[in-house]
């Protein structure tokens, strides 16, 4: 109830401020204001009445089409609260700095309130003016937003040195997708999108790192088939992300198993490749004990019985487990969740939320990789951190890492579902 509370309250005051800076000046008549305030209180809440309709297992083409027009307003909506909250802060700065001016020029003479204000109209006039400005620049970014979240993708390669790797595993490549969140926006296209690309990569091993879904395995099994055609030489392996626990985290994980992937829960995996050894360990969320008490997140326990002298990867969904994959012991992290903050301005609050945000950090002796998302959750928008699959390469004869942006930018052919 909580939280309800919290999302109503969010919707209320993005969409609430927003009709209240362009409509309010307008002095529209009453039946018009009233159609307004109506349409808008029914368009911030379509988002939040999709995700109950999803929780509830309600889960059909309407509801996937509640969700298209109530993201797409709210990716809209959210870059408009923002432009308008800054176009107002510097209009009291300047309110401010002029009475400021005053104080040391001496008292103004009055107007007479008889007389009309010479400067209202133009006043009035500039306000709307900047409005229709903003709502243009906000709807040129959501445009913008929206190819590069349903037509474009990055393909990042990463060079990780690792101290003492065997010569056997010099350039191992590590392919990572990660919240890809297949549900009411992402269909079963845009995966075989992502599974043609990442086969042309050519992967030792691929990595699914979490937030796969965002529904039910009886509404997406079909759009998530693709996957069982990923190709990779040593192994496909997947963990659970925050969003399959909402979506029926045992379920998810037979259905993984279905398609191929091998399900790291608080274990590992000993690969042999030639004469050397390389150990995939995986752990659920690190809020799934929450959820499920069994799968509480443990990176010391998934390296139980590991041979202690092999290169150790970790896939953890959030970045923060690093924390103790290092204790652990762990050489490489490969996480995901934070979508790189997938658009501005609240890329800022998902930095305040995680202090890793996207690419490559070093905590203590652990290299950490942040996935920037190679799908999106929400508006299907992205402004500033592109859509990401992942080449991790290990090398032992580099002294610091390399990253480099190795595809560019893939045109995806994609139709409006």
């Amino acid at each position: 109830m909580a939280i309800l509370f919290f999302a109503t309250s969010v919707l209320s005051l993005l969409y609430g401020y927003a009709g209240w800076r362009l409509f309010v000046p307008l002095d529209l008549p009453y039946p018009w204001m009233a159609v307004v305030w109506t349409v808008l209180f029914v368009v911030a809440m379509l988002p939040l009445v999709s995700i109950l309709l999803r929780f509830n297992r309600v889960e059909t083409a309407i509801n996937d089409a509640i969700a298209w027009l109530g993201y797409i307003s709210l990716g809209f909506v959210s870059l408009l609260f923002f432009f308008l909250l800054l176009k107002d802060a510097l209009w009291i700065a300047t309110l401010v700095v002029a009475e400021i001016g005053t104080l040391f020029q001496g008292e103004a003479a009055p107007h007479n309130a008889l007389l009309p204000d010479p400067d209202e109209g133009r006043k009035q006039l500039t306000g709307v003016t900047l409005n229709m400005a903003i709502l243009g620049v906000s709807a040129i970014l959501t445009g913008i937003g929206y190819l590069n979240a349903r037509h474009r993708m990055k393909t990042i390669r990463v060079t990780i040195p690792v101290k003492d790797l065997p010569e056997d595993l010099e350039g191992l490549r590590i392919v990572q997708i990660s919240d890809i969140h297949v549900g009411p926006t992402i269909k079963r296209k845009f995966v075989e999108e992502i599974v043609q690309r990442v086969n042309a990569l050519n992967p030792d091993i691929v990595a699914l790192t979490g937030d796969l879904v965002d529904g039910s395995v009886e509404y997406l099994s079909h759009d998530v088939e693709p996957l069982k055609n990923l190709s990779a030489t040593y192994g496909r392996f997947f963990i659970t992300g925050n969003h399959e626990y909402y979506s029926g985290v045992h379920k998810w994980i037979e259905k993984a198993k279905e398609l191929g992937l091998e399900v790291l829960l608080n274990r590992h995996k000993v690969l042999k490749i030639s004469q050397s050894e390389l150990v995939i360990g995986g752990v659920a969320d690190i809020s799934a004990g929450q959820m499920v008490p069994s799968h509480r997140s443990d990176p010391v326990a998934s390296l139980a019985g590991a041979p202690s002298n092999s290169v150790k990867v970790l896939l953890a969904h959030q970045p923060v487990s690093v924390y103790q994959a290092a204790k652990a012991g762990y050489d490489i992290q490969l996480s995901g969740h934070t979508h790189g903050g997938q658009y501005f301005p609240f890329s800022g609050l998902v930095k305040w939320q995680q202090p890793f945000l996207a690419g490559l950090y070093k905590h203590e002796n652990t290299w950490i990789y942040v996935n920037r998302g190679t799908g999106y959750w929400g508006p299907p928008i992205r402004l500033g951190p592109p859509a990401e699959i992942t080449e991790v390469v290990l090398s032992g004869k580099l002294s610091d890492p390399m990253e480099e942006t190795v595809k560019g930018d893939y045109s995806f052919n994609l139709p409006f579902r």
